[in-house]
């Protein structure tokens, strides 16, 4: 069985490292030839995640060819999936297993339905849920959530993938595996702002419990299942992601909060995804304050003191 992580930036070298840390052959490939070539002759990663060494059963490569194994995962991120697939043929029998948590802003589609969308032959999932990198390349324990639509590819994937600090818990709700990943990265933002504009971690709890209440409501009314919600890819991934400094989307909110840019470089999901879970949101008829305070920010619609007075506003009601 060959496995192939698509993408070297960090999230993807890591679970490259972890797939391969048992001895299982693993490929890593990057269009970047430069740091293919340092990290084939250093044997440890890249820049992106510097200093973790590559187990020996770890191929670095640009050789399209890798994509010919029976599971890719597409470490890629969500933004760039789209145009990533429109350039790449893969074989139908190969699963194509995305590992991005966001909304595209062109298509209103999550990585499931990108895959889908430019194949219909290809067996597609997303691999989401807490973790960061530097976790997962250390060997530390790690859950996540594995979900495709058909419960025979989730456990034969589950079987693949699964190693003993890295445990994958199979779903087949795809919509609240996508919703969950790409809406904790929203919240994330407004409980960096709250950090990063010195309202402290009693508003910071706020905004995580009301933040977890709009990714509920969303999720749902879009067909999510509230026990995925509730679970890793939901609840367990918007804990981690707005409670930690190594969380891109809470450190870009801890800029913004500052009065500061978020650094430049950074694959930020949640500024991208804020505006597109607004629009449906209200085409939806559901109220997501949160969620539209950074949309309207990112839009240059809000400036940050504005969008704080605006929420402290609002009229208070029940739990």
């Amino acid at each position: 069985m060959s496995l192939t992580v698509v993408g070297a930036g960090a999230f993807g070298t890591a679970l490259a490292i972890a797939l391969a840390r048992d001895g299982t052959k693993v490929t890593l490939w990057s269009r970047d030839a430069d740091d293919v070539s340092l990290m084939a002759a250093s044997r440890v990663s890249g820049h992106r995640l510097p200093g973790v060494p590559l187990p020996e059963s770890l191929e670095v490569s640009t050789d399209r060819n890798a994509f010919e194994a029976a599971v890719c995962l597409l470490a890629i991120p969500a933004q760039s999936l789209s145009g990533f697939l429109s350039e790449v043929h893969f074989n139908p029998a190969t699963a194509l297993v995305a590992c991005a948590k966001g909304i595209d802003r062109t298509s209103g589609l999550g990585p499931v339905g990108t895959i889908r969308h430019a194949s219909q032959k290809n067996v597609a999932g997303i691999i989401t849920g807490p973790s960061f990198a530097v976790d997962i390349a250390q060997g530390l324990p790690t859950a996540l959530v594995l979900a495709t639509t058909e419960k025979s590819d989730a456990t034969t994937l589950q079987a693949k993938l699964t190693r003993p600090n890295l445990r994958l818990y199979r779903s087949t709700d795809v919509i609240g595996a996508e919703l969950g990943g790409a809406l904790k990265n929203v919240i994330a933002i407004a409980a960096g702002i709250a950090i990063g504009a010195g309202l402290g971690d009693s508003a910071r709890a706020s905004v995580i419990a009301r933040g977890f209440a709009e990714l509920s409501r969303f999720a749902t009314a879009k067909g999510a299942k509230i026990e995925t919600v509730q679970g890793l890819s939901g609840l367990g991934d918007l804990v981690l992601t707005c409670t930690s400094p190594k969380s891109r989307n809470f450190a870009a909110g801890v800029s913004l909060g500052a009065g500061n840019t978020p650094e430049p470089g950074k694959t930020i999901e949640g500024l991208s995804t804020a505006q597109v879970v607004a629009d449906e949101a209200q085409a939806l008829g559901l109220e997501v304050p949160l969620i539209q305070s950074i949309a309207d920010v990112v839009e240059g619609q809000l400036d940050i003191p504005s969008a704080i007075e605006t929420l402290l506003a609002r009229p208070v009601g029940t739990e």
